[in-house]
């Protein structure tokens, strides 16, 4: 009898864990995903939308988002939001143009550069949010017009960006292969191949939610976007959680920068303009609610998957006009926005029961 009462009890802690509100998000973007990539299949399957070689497209073509949604997420846990990362990103892919190909420095030196640039920028508006009382909103605005700024002032025109390394990097494949009947392993058909934005994406993820559910400073995250005020008098440490929070947001975005410059192989003043409002709605799609305290790493990877789903589908049908991809993209958000509000009425209700 107490081993039955032991593993009904455990079995009902793990549904319990399983079927949490705070999940409900991330199944919801896990079913519309297989729904649009099942609409997908079945209008398009024939046009090779199914193919392996696709599915990893849906990483490869939007690894830069995916590596700022990363910090993003983060910054929106604590109920903060972060306008500069597309800026930032740009001004990091510049740096690396500029550097290498007009002044001749090694790439090394000028992503490291860059990453102390990005990482700065980021605890500085995290202090002069924490410290100043400044609203996240206007802070990061205002850092998001200094990069902007600063990549102009290094050059209004497009630098290609031409070494040896670079080209190294962003040529560098990983080609997915199977067994045939003699037992080689060969390459699929059509050819797929991993490349290294992808690896980083994937693992920026993986690190992103080991930090999140597995350490103290991933618990405070979650503790001060739930009430900042709890969080203070619990004796967390708000300030210094905060501001890591935001120099996180900058690596993460520097990355997002080197991704973006090994994807394009370029750096331009222009480049990644609004791309802060696509990392966002990434982050809403996938969970992450806006007032904080609630958000998955999880949820974030399918929410970049999801709304990359849409313009492949537009692409295979070949007569839709590239802009319906905003318009779906809107409404999702919309519709990712409702079930929030819904899931948050539903818990407080259940808790005032």
């Amino acid at each position: 009898m107490p081993e039955r009462r032991l593993s009904r009890t455990s079995g009902q802690s793990l549904a319990a864990r399983l079927f949490k509100p705070n999940y409900l998000m991330v199944y919801a973007t896990l079913g519309i995903f297989a729904l649009l990539y099942l609409f997908g299949a079945l209008l398009y399957g024939g046009k090779g939308f199914t193919t392996l070689r696709t599915f990893v497209l849906l990483f490869s073509d939007n690894a830069y988002i995916g590596i700022s949604a990363v910090g993003m997420t983060m910054v929106l846990i604590t109920g903060g939001i972060d306008l500069s990362v597309a800026a930032v990103a740009s001004l990091t892919g510049m740096i690396i143009a500029y550097g290498t190909t007009v002044m001749g420095l090694d790439p090394i030196v000028c992503i490291a550069f860059a990453l102390f640039v990005g990482v700065g920028l980021g605890l500085l508006m995290g202090a002069c949010i924490q410290y100043l009382n400044v609203p996240p909103f206007i802070t990061t605005l205002t850092g998001m017009f200094l990069a902007r700024g600063v990549t102009s002032l290094i050059s209004r025109e497009s630098i290609s960006i031409k070494n040896d390394l670079i080209s190294a990097l962003a040529g560098f494949k990983f080609y997915l292969k199977w067994p045939n009947e003699a037992g080689e392993w060969v390459k699929i058909k059509p050819v797929a191949s991993i490349d290294l934005n992808t690896i980083v994406f994937i693992l920026m993820i993986i690190i992103g939610a080991i930090i999140l559910q597995k350490t103290r400073f991933g618990r405070n995250v979650y503790a001060i976007g739930g009430n900042e005020q709890s969080a203070k008098l619990m004796g967390l440490p708000v300030a210094r959680t905060k501001v890591l929070v935001y120099g996180f947001n900058g690596l993460c975005s520097v990355l997002a920068g080197v991704s973006y410059a090994l994807y394009v192989k370029s750096g331009w003043n222009l480049a990644l303009q609004g791309a802060e409002l696509d990392v966002i709605s990434c982050c809403v799609i996938g969970g992450v609610m806006l007032s904080g305290g609630v958000g998955y790493m999880q949820g974030t990877m399918l929410g970049v998957l999801l709304k990359a789903t849409i313009p492949a589908i537009i692409t295979f049908n070949g007569s839709m006009n590239s802009w319906w991809a905003k318009i779906f993209t809107g409404l999702l958000l919309l519709l990712f926005i409702v079930i929030q509000r819904a899931v948050v009425a539903s818990s407080a209700k259940a808790r005032k029961t």
